[in-house]
């Protein structure tokens, strides 16, 4: 029964069941068991047992349609979730059944409703056999106890007074009385409890399990446990840690009682071996879409009993287990059974449209106007999707097409292509992925608010009087925008030419780059960054530019060439490290250190690593505040094409009209006559700053500042001017990138039967012409008459770099053709992308050896071969 799929709900419970699995079946993570969560593949084809996140699964789908599915079994794991991703799954995997009847579905969970998915799959009208099985825990002798207190209890073991439990700790008797908000006194008997288990059991190994809601009461909870650092060891579990990181928490420490706070990341999939305690909050965070400020908004709310059973279910299994919930019997009894739904809750603009994308016409067409009707109206609005009829199927516009193919959220796919219309493609993409990335590249040291302040302002501290960027969310963009054009230039682009110098002295190679990933993780550590994060937005800043040359939208043009911020010579920093541990450590040059020997606490303080002039921060970031401007006015204006009105922004007192005082509004303003605001109540009211923003206005229509449009509102409405790419082609484009100087040449490599070479010569000076081949005989051409050509020479060992010498006079040449020959190759498109890899290396060498500055280069082949090789020219070349 091979091979086998496996679906879990979060990243690190499918890297931690990954290590898991394939250390009881004695194998490497990556071959016999593998894993893939977002851009991360750690699977070949020998897998067997590949775990995936529903959302990945769900990806494929979408570009294979149900030729995802080639699975013998498909185990979809913690189905009660019921996220959008798992049950759109559940939805395709049903109608797959439709189709293979070889197919075993597995659905696994302790705390699923089973009577529901039973009769869902009954409605196949096949008689399937619908089994439920109990699986005991194989190899388990011993079953161990799991007893469950509750704030009577807990109250009780602590000697503390016992009287209106639910009003002090749950701010009400029921859960619909009381809201889940975390008050202080929460936090103290969380921690008075964490003392009381230390100090009662004797076992250091056995470790405590804390559930609270947000990353913030992890930070209250851990600043409480902090001064008994020589007692506890703190584990955080949260979205936002790296995952290698998070999977500390696996270890078991003999020296120091673990104590793990965590969200729901760890509420079900994942067994931390020696967990022995569960202090449960009964709280969770639950994200909806607002309908009122038009984004998705997170709000505290009390877990269903579902949720507090998976919680129970975290302890138990190598040990007696104890949980502890922090409600009273009676308030928990009230609970909820289940959540609700995600699909229920979100908006599902996202999901419609990559669905209307999919290959699959059997899964590609919604049509539950309860749960989708506004996703659809969304749609249509900005002309992603079109209805050829009112009763037509929605088909998706070029538009919808390519926002879909980016794999990213709605809102950062929209960014990326707002962008692109302004010309700047590249620093939308960046931006676009960093909205999506967790965690962002710069560190974030947990409950060091100030510290991280810090860390981002090295990079970017732009005055947003004259950007017009106020948002936290996006001024931390910008610095991890920065910070990755950091890394790119100063660490990437220092190695990359270091290793191209080796290449050209042919010595040494190797070991220097068996030390590149700790040297790497040493750089990052000296300018608070995260490697791992650095590396996942360039793979998925590859992948989007394979998507948009891909489609070629007319933007692409006006993108193109290298930003003025890509001189190399422009940019430089030199780290200057110093010792933290010692006050009085001289502050030294990197260049005069070996970088082994450094500590890992050595910081660099050659503050700012970025200024503001650098990477064009400023730029981007007035073109970031003018989109999500035109972002928030596309997803608040009306779909029937009614648009607000505006009001001038810029000048509150335009035409001698000054905007109302807040404070006479309110009945408080003690200036009279003399207040510079008016007191009438048809005055303009000034425009929200937070509305304007990605997070928004959570006041929505009861705040007091207007959401009306800018000035330039007129500007934002209609269709979107991505478009593709005319089929039209222009030779003289062509032939302006050629050399006009008489003693420049071009040099064309891989023209079959000289075809090129032949047509150019009727268009260009023969004589400025030079074209190899690997053949010995002449052809007789009276069109390559004065073309000189170089005969018998491979490519490109013999044509640009020879260890007997080159026979191309590269002192003259100042445009290079390429025509790469894939034939050779087939569909192995590893293989055709080391040969193009390997012609840069090589060209990069002779660049370096011969200062060929100057050089134009001009690779031809078609968008599809160029979109699947990724060939980012700028990134390979310019160095």
């Amino acid at each position: 029964m091979e091979p086998i799929l496996c679906t879990q709900p979060r990243r690190f419970a499918v890297v931690a069941i990954a290590r898991m699995v394939a250390k009881a079946r004695n194998c490497e993570v990556g071959g016999e068991v593998g894993y893939h969560i977002g851009h991360s593949r750690v699977f070949s084809t020998r897998s067997k047992i590949v775990f995936k996140t529903a959302g990945v699964l769900l990806d494929e789908m979408r570009e294979k349609g149900l030729n995802a599915l080639k699975y013998k079994v498909i185990i979809l794991d913690e189905v009660h979730e019921r996220s959008v991703e798992s049950d759109l799954v559940l939805v395709c995997v049903k109608q797959f059944l439709l189709k293979n009847s070889d197919l075993r579905i597995v659905l696994m969970s302790a705390t699923a409703d089973i009577a529901r998915y039973r009769e869902y799959f009954r409605e196949l009208g096949r008689g399937e056999r619908v089994e439920v099985v109990a699986i005991s825990s194989s190899g388990q002798h011993t079953i161990f106890e799991r007893r469950v207190s509750y704030l009577e209890q807990v109250t009780e073991i602590l000697g503390m007074n016992s009287k209106q439990l639910s009003s002090r700790y749950c701010s009400g008797p029921s859960p619909s009385m009381a809201d889940a908000d975390i008050k202080s006194e929460v936090h103290k008997l969380i921690h008075d409890l964490v003392l009381h288990i230390h100090k009662n059991e004797p076992d250091i190994e056995k470790s405590i399990l804390v559930f609270l809601p947000t990353y913030y009461s992890l930070e209250q909870q851990w600043f409480l446990l902090k001064p008994f650092n020589a007692t506890f060891k703190v584990h955080i579990l949260h979205s936002s840690i790296d995952t290698d990181q998070a999977l500390n928490a696996m270890k078991i420490w003999k020296s120091h009682r673990k104590v793990i706070l965590a969200t729901n990341i760890a509420e079900s999939s994942v067994t931390i071996p020696k967990v022995a305690y569960v202090i449960d909050s009964c709280r969770s965070l639950q994200v909806f879409w607002d309908s009122n400020r038009k984004t998705d908004s997170a709000e505290l709310v009390w877990v269903s009993k579902s949720q507090a059973d998976q919680r129970r279910g975290r302890t138990g299994w190598t040990c007696d287990g104890q949980i502890f919930r922090l409600v009273t019997r009676l308030f928990f009894n009230q609970l909820q059974d289940h959540e609700p739904p995600a699909i229920l809750r979100l908006s599902l603009r996202q999901q419609v449209l990559l669905l209307c994308c999919s290959e699959s016409k059997a899964i590609n067409d919604p049509k539950d106007p309860k749960v989708v009707e506004d996703a659809l109206r969304l749609l249509v609005h900005i002309h992603a999707l079109e209805k050829a009829s009112p009763r037509g199927r929605s088909e998706p516009t070029f538009y919808g097409q390519l926002l879909a193919s980016f794999s990213l959220s709605f809102d950062a796919s929209v960014l990326i292509l707002k962008f692109g219309d302004k010309g700047m493609v590249r620093e939308g993409i960046l931006i676009g992925i960093l909205m999506d990335t967790q965690p962002l590249p710069i560190v974030r040291p947990f409950g060091q608010d100030t510290l991280f302040a810090e860390y981002t302002d090295s990079y970017y501290s732009g005055d947003s009087t004259t950007t017009g960027l106020t948002g936290r969310k996006e001024l931390l963009f910008m610095g991890n925008f920065c910070a990755y054009h950091f890394w790119q230039r100063v660490f990437k682009d220092k190695h990359r030419l270091e290793r191209l110098k080796l290449l050209f002295k042919f010595e040494g190679m190797k070991d220097t780059q068996s030390m590149l990933p700790g040297i790497e993780e040493e750089w990052c550590s000296f300018h608070n960054l995260v490697p791992s994060s650095l590396h996942q937005v360039a793979e998925i800043y590859d992948d989007v530019l394979k998507s948009l040359h891909g489609f070629r939208p007319k933007f692409l043009v006006t993108s193109d060439g290298l930003p003025s911020y890509y001189d190399p010579y422009e940019f430089q920093h030199i780290c200057q490290l110093k010792w933290e541990q010692n006050e009085d450590e001289d502050v030294r040059s990197a260049d005069e250190e070996d970088l082994e020997s450094v500590d890992k606490t050595t910081k660099c303080v050659s503050m700012p690593f970025v200024a503001a002039s650098h990477f064009q921060a400023n730029v981007v970031a007035e073109k970031l505040a003018c989109i999500i401007k035109e972002m928030r006015i596309q997803h608040t204006e009306d779909t029937s094409g009614k648009q607000h009105k505006f009001v001038n922004d810029d000048d509150l007192h335009a035409n001698g009209e000054a905007s109302i005082c807040r404070y006479f509004v309110n009945g408080s303003c003690n200036r009279g006559s003399n207040c510079l605001f008016s007191h009438s109540l048809q005055a303009k009211r000034p425009v929200c700053k937070f509305f304007f923003s990605f997070q928004g206005c959570r006041n929505g229509d009861s705040c007091f500042f207007s959401h009306d449009l800018g000035p330039s509102a007129s500007s934002f409405s209609g269709s979107s001017t991505c478009l593709p790419e005319d089929d039209d082609a222009d030779a003289t484009l062509l032939l302006r990138l050629f050399p006009t100087s008489p003693n420049g040449c071009v040099l064309i490599l891989d023209d079959p039967d000289f075809h090129f070479s032949s047509h150019l010569s009727s268009h260009y000076d023969p004589s400025s012409i030079i074209s190899t081949t690997t053949a010995d005989s002449s052809i007789s051409d009276s069109s390559l008459m004065g073309v000189r050509i170089l005969w018998g020479l491979s490519h490109p060992y013999q044509t640009i770099i020879s260890r007997g010498g080159s026979l191309i006079p590269w002192n003259e040449i100042k445009c290079v053709l390429w025509f790469p020959s894939f034939d050779s190759h087939g569909e192995h498109w590893d293989r055709q992308k080391n040969l193009v890899q390997t012609f840069f290396e090589y060209l990069a060498i002779r660049i370096l050896a011969d200062a060929l500055n100057e050089v134009q280069v001009i690779l031809t082949m078609n968008n599809i071969r160029f979109s699947h090789l990724q060939v980012i020219l700028n990134h390979s070349l310019s160095r």
